[in-house]
């Protein structure tokens, strides 16, 4: 659906009118039951005439509304006989009454928005006590806006309400408490998400997602994840791909019990945290193997590789990142599948952060490893498996780890999350791999030329730039600093601190003007501290 600004005013036009009647007779008759119910399905206020309707629409649609008078008698002189009695001498009330909001709205800044609106036009008016029949549903919201209780519940048993009152002097202090309220929620609304997981997905996604969930057994569980698996191998030119409900690392170890049963000892390459977590894996598994290890950020060459080829014989497959999320270094894929043919030994891959994200062709890869929430754009939840020769079932590999057991019930051995599925699904669809590159190479520029040192070059993955600070800076305040004004980037890991390292991550529903928002903050950020890059 797509989304419209939504604007706050006085009702004014008949076309307003007649959609307050309907959302009054939404809620008033079929939610609280205080009115009958009608044909027309229009509920048209008594006080009608008398009432300012100030309302919230969304493009053309009333989604929200609030009504003030102040015009005796109101309508809770109808329910208490006393009614001054309760009041300050000096009162010069208004009633406010018929507050609703549309059920998809009621999560969202409207509710505020409306009262902001309604306390400005209060104090314009000089009224300095609101009356207000609460419903007993939401007397703890009202109570939070400043409303006070006073006398007995009124009403009936299927729509009792609190006579409540607000002064002048808290209309103030709720309109300063709304105005920050309101700013903060509206940086919540706008936060940026420059992570590498979890990624910020598109609204086709998130609505995608919030499909009515639905059996993993059911033939359109079935349907689907055969579309989702289908189109995953058509991204990436592999044969075959399973989906197993998990992380990235378990689908390594998924990768990894199944080169257990290849003969010969293997290569595991490492110049960053997730070469060396395969080497991890490698190590608790039981696997055979050698490392050719450099430093962070170190290339790997294809001449070192080869050369470390010629002199142990016995190696019979090759284990690598592809991109190292670490520091965004990106091992040139296509040389590595020229070796390994050559050798004629297998290569596995460890993608979970360059499918999606650079163009990849798996058609001479073994087994290779990525997951929903990076690249791919969508939720995390989703481990992904892909292989080039048939799997089977293998009873000395535990059941979760046993990549045959869910190749031979297409991905479906055990429970499954229509939600992600259905995600991912969604997902797949939107993967604009060019316009990433795109996107990444203009924001690389942009920070070189701000003077930042950014690892790497271009050769470096589009999905990561990590930016190295001086010494004088503190990327833990820097991302604290960055977090508080709605930028969102990578800096709390382990890894990234000891370095004084910090990233943008291109890997989610990201656009150059959202980049160049981060990129003002970030400059901002670092002029307050007095600092120059």
């Amino acid at each position: 659906m797509k989304q419209h600004p939504l604007t706050f005013k006085i009702a004014s036009e008949p076309e307003e009118m007649e959609q307050i009647h309907q959302l009054n007779y939404d809620t008033f008759v079929e939610e609280i039951p205080q009115h009958q119910q009608n044909k027309s399905r229009r509920l048209i206020d008594k006080f009608d005439k008398e009432n300012i309707y100030i309302i919230a629409k969304d493009n053309d649609v009333v989604i929200g509304m609030i009504a003030v008078r102040a015009n005796r008698p109101f309508s809770l002189d109808h329910k208490l006989h006393n009614l001054d009695d309760y009041l300050p001498k000096d009162a010069n009330p208004c009633e406010v009454r018929l507050l609703s909001v549309k059920r998809e709205y009621r999560k969202s800044r409207v509710f505020y928005q409306l009262v902001n609106l309604l306390v400005s036009y209060c104090l314009k008016k000089d009224y300095n006590i609101a009356l207000i029949s609460g419903t007993d549903r939401q007397i703890m919201l009202y109570k939070k806006i400043g409303f006070e209780p006073f006398a007995h519940m009124v009403g009936t048993e299927k729509a009792r309400f609190q006579p409540m009152y607000l002064t002048k002097e808290n209309f103030e202090t709720t309109s300063k408490a709304f105005t920050k309220l309101m700013t903060q929620k509206k940086k919540q609304s706008k936060l940026l998400n420059f992570l590498p997981g979890p990624v910020l997905v598109s609204n086709e996604v998130e609505q995608a997602f919030r499909k009515t969930t639905i059996s993993h057994r059911s033939i359109d569980f079935i349907n689907e994840m055969k579309a989702v698996r289908t189109k995953l191998c058509e991204l990436v030119h592999a044969k075959n791909a399973q989906l197993i409900v998990g992380t990235g690392t378990l689908a390594n170890d998924l990768v990894a019990a199944q080169i257990k049963k290849l003969p010969g000892k293997g290569l595991i390459m490492a110049n960053g945290e997730f070469g060396y977590r395969l080497i991890d894996h490698a190590e608790r598994i039981g696997l055979k193997h050698y490392t050719l290890k450099k430093e962070w950020h170190d290339g790997v060459s294809i001449e070192e590789i080869e050369d470390f080829l010629k002199t142990h014989r016995d190696v019979s497959w090759i284990w690598t990142v592809h991109c190292e999320t670490s520091t965004g270094y990106l091992y040139d894929l296509h040389r590595i599948i020229e070796l390994t043919k050559k050798h004629q030994i297998k290569l596995c891959v460890d993608a979970c952060s360059s499918v999606g994200i650079v163009p990849i062709d798996f058609k001479d890869v073994y087994l290779a490893s990525t997951v929903s929430g990076k690249g791919l754009g969508s939720y995390p939840g989703l481990a992904i498996v892909f292989h080039q020769e048939p799997v089977v079932p293998n009873n000395e590999i535990p059941r979760y780890l046993d990549l045959g057991q869910y190749a031979v019930a297409d991905s479906i051995p055990y429970t499954h999350s229509s939600n992600l599925v259905s995600a991912l699904h969604e997902a797949v669809n939107k993967v604009d791999v060019e316009n990433r590159h795109i996107l990444a190479n203009s924001a690389r520029k942009m920070l070189t030329s701000a003077g930042y040192m950014v690892l790497g070059n271009e050769d470096y993955s589009p999905g990561i730039l990590t930016i190295a600070l001086p010494d004088f800076l503190s990327s833990q305040d820097i991302g604290d600093k960055l977090r508080e004004n709605g930028i969102i980037i990578s800096y709390e890991s382990h890894y990234l601190r000891e370095r004084n390292w910090i990233q943008f991550a291109f890997m989610g529903e990201l656009t150059m003007t959202e980049f160049e928002s981060a990129f003002s903050v970030l400059q901002q950020t670092l002029e307050c501290k007095g600092k120059q890059v």
